[in-house]
């Protein structure tokens, strides 16, 4: 049987349909062809576009004087850069224009000035104008400004691995001694571990016994040696001051302009290291360094994705909880700005987990920048003004700190220096938090670094800075001895005080700074007590140290019993607030607990040993309140406090010696009275000698343990 297949024609419709498709693409087609005739017909007409084509296509060996299309086309580039910024394209012309000298030196210095960034800096053209500087011709003061401002922009340049890749090439610049501070600066931000080699090492050291031991060698050697310590045998100082010059480079004013008209359109894409001046008040301190940068990945997305797949690196910024940080923890890709981790709780875990010290050298070094450029090198000397920049940061710092339980050292470094500046007024809460996060100082630097500026600052500030001090030197010495009850090891031989750091200190060194910084605050508080009139406040401040203070052997572990001065112990043994003389009595219990071990444990080990003069200052502290509070002898021979007899005879108090009992102490006078008006309602006439009865007097005692007083009852025990 055969088939037939029918072929029916298109319908009228369907042609009709099909033609208007036709006509409705081509008519698109043509305005897309329109329209891009046009942009290009406006791009052609664009002066700024024509000025680039000048740049870009001009012959060397053209004449610079009297060439009026140059200037015209230079002033019309260095007013866009100023207002809107260049973009990657024109960065990149008139780098390769500059450093390659068509026109000669004069123009070089000028164009290099005006490149400011819109977005990124394109590290192609970076390279190239790296390149140039091998050629020779440069003048050493415009290779200078070059590399000043590679480092301006250094976390704007869209990609690092071809900088590395030259990395030898830059090294090789160190031997000239202008260039290499900034040489060793950019080194600094490039090296990776495979960058340290032998050969780069050797050189860094020759040039050191050159030029002396110069901070910016002993940075990149202390980098060095967090990669390779068995390279770097040198022994890199723990504490260094800033080993990289703020220098007032002439593209900050400029950038941060161009970040404020562009707003979020620069943030988005990469986080400048400053934020928005204020211009209306030119008298006020600008925080211009103290934004946080936002978390953002090294390199930009485009080689993001190439880096991530050859490599196997996780940038940081892509991970959102703690089992991802885990389970990628070898693999992260840090940020590009380091400053950033200080405001994500999950970099911060990062750093103490894993412990990264080429991690912490960078981070340190732009925390070292931001302090130092906004609190010590700003005109005003320090900042007249508390801005609200400056109490987020050093806040989300001091949470930093918290949370990694220890400080930076470039805050350590900062704060020494800033100590001799301060006034104790500006942002005295976090100045004073931060102090109290250093870590152990060596005695033999402590009295220069802490104890000479915050004793001028004590003796001349108010008696609330008095009171913030005292606070601030308690937390020290409490974390100082959880420190050591942490960290102390088994032999008792060394202590590491510092688990990111090299600091490491003999216990016999660690009981000299502890001891000193007692000693010191037992001075301040015996001179500032006379000043403030005894006042309680600070009495209550002085007693908060020393109940940390009488602990230091049982508590903490430390074979160190250190007694408060005459000057502390007075003031609160007749002080009008019985809370303070129930916290002295506290306070001298702990003692005798502590005394009566120490003294038990020096018969088990030679090797211990308390001092008798502290037994005999106890013993003595313990007769006179013995006396004073419980037998009413004050003023017997023997007794700290001795008056001659005719004086006290011709105050006229009768029965003198019962002036500070717990009966007729001013402190404790109002619970007398009470007292006896409960026992003796019916009595008109107030004899407070019949307290001391036998009977009596156990039930007032008891009294005055009902009322809270429990450093009472634990100093004499009641039968």
């Amino acid at each position: 049987m055969a088939t037939k297949l029918t072929l029916s024609a298109p319908s009228d419709s369907d042609l009709s349909s099909l033609a208007d498709q036709t006509a409705s693409s081509r008519s698109i087609n043509r305005s897309l062809r329109v329209a891009e005739k046009e942009r290009r017909k406006n791009e052609a007409e664009d002066p700024f576009v024509l000025a680039l084509k000048y740049f870009s296509d001009v012959e060397a060996g053209t004449p610079l004087f009297g060439n009026d299309e140059f200037e015209k086309n230079l002033v019309l580039v260095e007013r866009v850069a100023y207002s809107k910024g260049l973009s990657p394209e024109a960065i990149s012309i008139m780098l390769e224009f500059a450093m390659s000298l068509r026109m000669g030196n004069a123009p070089c210095v000028r164009v290099l000035k005006c490149l400011i960034p819109t977005t990124v800096v394109p590290q192609e053209a970076v390279v190239r104008a790296v390149v140039w500087l091998g050629v020779g011709k440069i003048p050493i003061n415009t290779q200078i400004l070059f590399i000043k401002w590679v480092l301006t922009v250094f976390d704007l340049i869209d990609a690092k691995d071809q900088l590395r890749a030259v990395y030898g090439f830059i090294f090789s610049f160190v031997t000239d001694e202008n260039l290499c501070p900034f040489i060793c600066h950019l080194l600094y931000l490039l090296t990776r571990k495979e960058s340290v080699r032998v050969f780069r090492v050797r050189k860094l050291l020759e040039l050191q016994s050159k030029l002396g031991r110069q901070p910016f060698l002993l940075h990149l050697l202390s980098l060095y040696k967090v990669f390779c310590p068995e390279l770097v045998t040198l022994s890199i100082p723990s504490r260094m001051r800033s080993g990289f010059r703020n220098y007032n480079s002439p593209w900050k004013s400029a950038l941060i302009a161009v970040q404020k008209r562009n707003g979020s359109q620069v943030a988005s894409n990469t986080s400048l290291p400053f934020t928005i001046k204020d211009k209306t008040n030119p008298r006020k301190r600008k925080h211009c360094h103290l934004e946080l940068p936002v978390l953002s990945s090294l390199v930009n997305k485009q080689a993001q994705t190439e880096l991530s797949s050859s490599r196997k690196v996780v940038p940081l910024v892509q991970l959102h909880s703690l089992t991802e940080l885990l389970e990628n923890m070898h693999r992260i890709e840090l940020p590009a700005q380091m400053g950033s981790l200080l405001g994500s709780s999950l970099a911060l875990q990062y750093l103490d987990c894993v412990q990264d010290e080429s991690a912490l050298l960078r981070l340190n070094f732009w925390l070292g920048y931001a302090l130092h450029e906004e609190f010590l090198f700003c005109g005003d000397g320090g900042g007249s003004q508390t801005s609200e920049e400056a109490l987020q940061f050093l806040d989300k710092l001091l949470s930093s700190q918290h949370f990694l339980q220890e400080s930076f050292s470039s805050s350590e470094a900062f704060l020494y220096k800033f100590l001799s500046v301060w006034d104790g007024s500006l942002l005295r809460p976090q100045i004073l938090s931060l102090l109290s996060n250093i870590p152990v100082v060596p005695s033999s630097q402590i009295g220069r670094l802490l104890f000479e500026p915050l004793m001028q600052l004590f003796f001349t500030s108010s008696l609330f800075f008095k009171c913030g001090l005292m606070e601030c030197l308690s937390n020290m010495l409490l974390k100082w001895l959880t420190w050591h009850s942490v960290y102390a090891l088994e032999d008792d031989l060394d202590i590491s005080l510092n688990s990111h750091t090299s600091i490491n200190m003999t216990l016999s060194g660690f009981k000299d700074s502890v001891m000193e910084l007692v000693h010191f605050v037992g001075r301040l508080a015996s001179v500032g007590l006379q000043l403030e009139g005894c006042h309680s406040l600070l009495l209550s401040f002085i007693l908060d140290f020393y109940e940390a203070v009488c602990d230091t052997f049982l508590k903490y572990g430390l074979p160190l019993v250190v007694m408060p001065p005459p000057g502390v112990f007075y003031p609160a043994l007749f002080s009008l607030d019985p809370v303070s003389v129930d916290r002295l009595a506290f306070i001298m219990y702990r003692y005798k607990v502590n005394l009566t071990s120490a003294k038990t444990q020096e018969k088990v080990t030679e090797a211990f040993h308390i001092s008798r003069q502290t037994f005999r200052e106890f013993n003595q502290y313990l007769v006179v309140m013995v006396n004073c509070l419980w037998n009413s002898k004050m003023f017997n021979p023997g007794m700290g406090v001795q008056l001659g007899e005719e004086l006290l005879l011709k105050s006229n108090v009768p029965q003198y010696w019962t002036s500070f009992d717990l009966i007729h102490h001013p402190a404790f006078m109002s619970y007398a009275v009470d007292f006896h008006r409960q026992c003796w309602p019916g009595r008109k006439d107030m004899d407070f000698n019949s307290i001391k009865h036998s009977k009596p007097w156990s039930w007032y005692l008891e009294y005055l343990y009902s009322q809270g007083y429990d450093g009472l009852k634990q100093f004499v025990p009641t039968p």
